[in-house]
């Protein structure tokens, strides 16, 4: 029996955890109307049961919206609603059909909070939106993430926001004031955020001022190596144990006071400094604290840091060695760190800033940068006889972190390869012409000296018969002038230049004479004839 009953519009279904609630319009001004609703869901194991079925909770409802948690225990099955007016014995027709999968539209509701001020503090305990609930729509408790808000409860005041674990603690505030906070969970994996707990406030007291606590308690860590430091304001004898915690742990909502363990080689130390590096792996996270005992055996815990390897770690600057080879600058890296530089190089996936410039007296020249992977590179396009200098930076782009540069290395350019070819060419041909040149100045002396030992210094002497004479001989008008250039000489022995001394002078006069009546004779004649004068005299001697 159809009516003129209207038909409910704009079906919606609202689910926080596993609260479910149906809602629509309904626009008809007709009294007495109820609506009931059915729904139906698909099921892998049974496909061919999807017959209608009333939807428990939500029948002759006399408002626009009813609660139908009851009903859903399948959160990751299709589920499809449908609702319907009804007045007495009249019906209208079905609404349009909603279709869910309760797992996807669900919200994550508020979570239970737990709240304690003490030493100046406000210790905080979160519980899991579903915490009481026997049916659950976040299986995985774990995987909530919880936002605190917190403010003072004045006027004008401002919000703080920050992200706490099931079990954390809340300081930097002031003391003696009321502060109010509210609590968010969320999935990040899933981007899903939930409703906010209510609000609740309460009041922070004084902080006591223990002298025996450590104080200022940092980590200092690089490539790899971790270093936990602290300050110390008591005056007498104490020891220090450093205590650490798997950060996980804090994630649950189990209690984990029980589980700090003591560092290796830092228990019952007197330094207020600790070598923490056996206990880091790159897989987690860490909490450690310092707890400080004095001779009565009174401890005190110092504040908490957080230590997550990757984060915290700072990376050391690289080691760098250069070298030049056919004019090409090879730089070799090496990575930060000693042994763990394997462990860096895989996790912070470094890469390598060069920066490269010419070491002269020019300010102005460019500093050119290269940025690689590798741990060797190659640098082209260089001057010859000239000094380079290299420094290198390792980043990561993942962690966005970089380290300092290294030490500048510094190497020069072999020179021109045809400069020393052509100042040995030069030097050659200058060696070859100065020798040349020397040469012929030896035989120009040389030539010069015999010219002038032979005008001067000549190696024979002048006959006897011409010995003595002087000019007289070469004024004689019978001798021509060819006649009086040519050199006739013979080798005497001294003993004859003294014989021919004492010669009676009336002799060669004779001869003399002799001469000029025969007249004008050859060069043989003449040589013959002072050889027999020279025989003749030389018996006579004899």
């Amino acid at each position: 029996g159809h009516t003129n009953l209207k038909i409910p519009q704009d079906i919606q279904v609202h689910v926080v955890n596993t609260n479910f609630t149906l809602r629509w319009n309904y626009t008809g001004n007709d009294a007495n109307v109820t609506f009931s609703a059915e729904y139906r869901w698909f099921d892998d194991s049974e496909p061919n049961d999807m017959e209608w079925k009333k939807l428990p909770g939500c029948q002759n409802v006399t408002g626009t919206e009813c609660d139908f948690s009851s009903a859903i225990t399948k959160y990751y099955d299709t589920h499809y609603v449908r609702i319907r007016a009804e007045r007495r014995e009249e019906v209208s027709s079905w609404s349009s059909i909603f279709e869910m999968i309760p797992s996807l539209i669900a919200q994550i509701g508020p979570p239970g909070i737990q709240l304690q001020s003490t030493n100046g503090v406000i210790k905080i305990k979160v519980s899991p939106p579903e915490a009481n609930q026997v049916q659950k729509m976040w299986i995985d408790q774990s995987s909530f993430r919880y936002n605190l808000v917190i403010w003072e409860n004045a006027s004008n005041a401002e919000f703080r926001s920050q992200s706490i674990f099931p079990t954390d603690v809340i300081d930097g505030l002031a003391p003696d004031t009321t502060y109010c906070l509210k609590v968010q969970a969320t999935l990040p994996l899933d981007s899903q955020e939930g409703f906010f707990s209510p609000v609740r406030c309460v009041k922070t007291t004084r902080k006591v001022n223990d002298l025996l606590c450590a104080t200022n308690v940092r980590v200092l860590a690089l490539n790899m190596k971790f270093h936990l430091h602290w300050n110390n304001r008591y005056k007498q004898h104490v020891s220090y144990n450093v205590q650490y915690l798997i950060g996980y742990l804090k994630m649950l909502h189990d209690d984990y006071s029980a589980k700090w363990i003591n560092v290796a080689g830092c228990e019952n130390i007197t330094d207020t400094q600790c070598n923490f590096s056996s206990i880091i792996t790159t897989t987690g996270f860490y909490y450690l604290r310092v707890q400080a005992v004095n001779e009565y055996n009174k401890s005190c815990l110092s504040n908490e840091v957080k230590v997550d390897p990757l984060i915290t770690n700072e990376i050391g600057p690289p080691d760098v060695t250069v070298d030049i080879s056919d004019m090409l600058l090879h730089i070799q890296i090496s990575p930060p760190g000693d042994r763990e530089s394997e462990v860096m190089r895989e996790h912070y996936d470094l890469s390598y800033r060069l920066l490269y410039w010419k070491n002269s007296s020019n300010n102005e020249e460019e500093v050119k940068t290269k940025e690689i992977k590798q741990t060797i590179a190659t640098v082209s396009d260089l001057t010859s006889a000239t000094l380079y200098c290299v420094k290198v930076q390792a980043f990561s782009e993942v962690y966005n972190k970089s380290s300092s540069y290294s030490k500048e290395k510094c190497i020069k350019t072999p020179g021109d390869k045809l400069l020393p070819l052509i100042i040995l060419a030069t030097f050659a041909t200058a060696l070859i012409v100065v020798c040349l040149v020397a040469t012929l100045l030896v035989f120009v002396l040389y030539q010069a000296y015999n010219k002038i030992k032979y005008v001067f210094f000549p190696s024979c002497q002048p006959p006897l018969n011409i010995e003595g004479f002087g000019p007289q001989l070469f004024s004689s008008p019978y001798l021509s002038a060819t006649e009086e250039l040519v050199e006739n000489c013979s080798v005497m022995e001294p003993v004859i230049t003294e014989a021919v001394n004492q010669f009676d002078f009336k002799d060669y006069q004779h001869s003399k004479e002799s001469s000029r009546d025969s007249g004008n004779y050859s060069n043989d004649d003449d040589t013959s004839e002072s050889k027999a004068s020279e025989e003749t005299l030389v018996k006579e001697i004899v």
